[in-house]
């Protein structure tokens, strides 16, 4: 138990350095997160005791570019170029008037919900979603007077819908085959969780909305500049890889950009250049943290948490809680759902079959906890990619991430209320 918690403990030094030194500070920009994991991980290096320093830099070093990281940080370099080259040539404008048309003020929050909604289980990943639609968001809040943090915080919370949901998400084909069951089972036990999560937010949305005043003024569309974005959703959504995606999305910003006189070649380039180094803050983090976490599995932190959790199991609702709990605390160690659902899927399986936990609901409290928390952890990819493509701080969107939480909710409350009843 005392190697639990020391090989836990670089974890807590990050949060009590990053997280409690800025509510005292009361100003989360006090303490940047580099530095926060910077130090985290000097102490994870230092406390791995029993193997020589050397070795230890390697499995750091080994967490920070395993191939889920390189892809992740390709994905956020492509991203950035994306980005910026659609600001500089005006498409990200352009769209923001076409939907300021097209919506009224009051309906622009619950929009862009079922946008996010929408997009996520078609494409099946939530940082897909989060590349396509935050700059928009962001766009649309600043034309609006809304809150930044606010509008990116509905784009993350309704991609989380999709990843959740979708027949092609890494997590759902993960979970249901981790637990031996049908993707459509799974998708029908559940919907009926988080489906009325779902709705709750959105009517939350469409009140909330009432307070946004639309701008005084909207330019006319240029439709032209509309298109990358509208290549980047229809292709997305159709299953195109998001590399694929953002790669088409870079050419046709360069090609309108030139034609329409935005910016010449070199001045293309030159908006790709500045949209990389804007996700430098990003990649670095992404490195640090697949690094210290590589180093809390290989000092056994993982391994206590499944321990401890599984230590007083006696019963099928104490089951489904030790499997929530079980993906929760793996995903806040992996900070990456997928990751934790198959750290987890074998042992999860155990448990269900021991106390007769029906496999599809385990499969989808797999899912949906792992998702809740995947939601919130302001070091995880998604809000880490919506905090930079928006330009904020991830830990400013953290108090308006209700889907996440609401889901969360729902799936405890499926625990300990059993339902649905047959599947119970």
């Amino acid at each position: 138990m005392k190697k639990g918690i020391i090989a836990l403990s670089p974890l807590a030094v990050f949060i009590i350095l990053y997280l409690v030194t800025s509510i005292i500070a009361g100003d989360f920009y006090k303490v940047p997160i580099t530095v926060a994991f910077m130090a985290a991980s000097m102490y994870a290096v230092v406390t791995s005791g029993g193997i020589p320093l050397r070795d230890r830099i390697d499995i750091y070093s080994r967490g920070a570019a395993t191939g889920q990281m390189m892809l992740m940080i390709w994905i956020f370099i492509l991203a950035g170029a994306f980005a910026h080259t659609a600001k500089t040539m005006g498409a990200i404008d352009a769209t923001v008037n076409m939907a300021l048309t097209l919506l009224p003020a009051q309906m622009l929050l619950a929009g862009l919900f079922l946008a996010a909604c929408f997009i996520s289980v078609s494409v099946g990943t939530s940082v897909g979603t989060i590349v396509a639609l935050t700059p928009i968001a962001a766009g649309i809040a600043e034309q609006t007077g809304a809150s930044i943090p606010l509008m990116t915080a509905v784009v993350v919370g309704g991609s989380f819908f999709g990843d959740n949901l979708s027949f092609i998400s890494d997590t759902t084909i993960v979970a249901t085959s981790t637990q031996g069951c049908k993707l459509s089972d799974k998708f029908r036990v559940n919907s009926f969780i988080v489906v009325p999560a779902a709705l709750v937010i959105l009517i939350v949305y469409i009140l909330m909305g009432t307070g946004i005043s639309a701008p005084q003024h909207v330019n006319d569309v240029a439709y032209l500049k509309v298109i990358p974005y509208l290549v980047v959703l229809v292709t997305a959504i159709f299953g195109m890889n998001v590399m694929a995606v953002l790669s088409l999305g870079i050419l046709l910003t360069g090609c309108i950009g030139i034609l329409d006189g935005s910016f010449d070649v070199y001045g293309w380039l030159g908006a790709m250049g500045t949209g990389i180094i804007g996700m430098g803050e990003l990649i670095i983090i992404t490195m640090m943290a697949g690094g210290l976490l590589e180093l809390i599995k290989y000092n056994g932190g993982i391994d206590a948490i499944i321990r401890s959790l599984t230590r007083h199991v006696n019963s099928k609702r104490g089951a489904e809680l030790a499997v929530a709990a079980l993906v929760s605390m793996v995903d806040l160690c992996t900070a990456n759902n997928t990751v934790a659902i198959i750290t987890v899927g074998g042992i999860a399986k155990q448990i269900a079959d021991r106390f007769g936990v029906d496999n599809r609901k385990c499969a989808s409290i797999l899912d949906t906890f792992s998702c809740a928390m995947q939601g919130v952890i302001p070091y995880g990819a998604q809000l880490l990619m919506a905090a930079g493509l928006a330009g904020i701080n991830p830990i400013s969107i953290l108090p308006y991430l209700y889907y996440p939480l609401a889901i969360g909710i729902a799936a405890l409350l499926s625990i300990l209320l059993r339902y649905p009843k047959r599947y119970s």
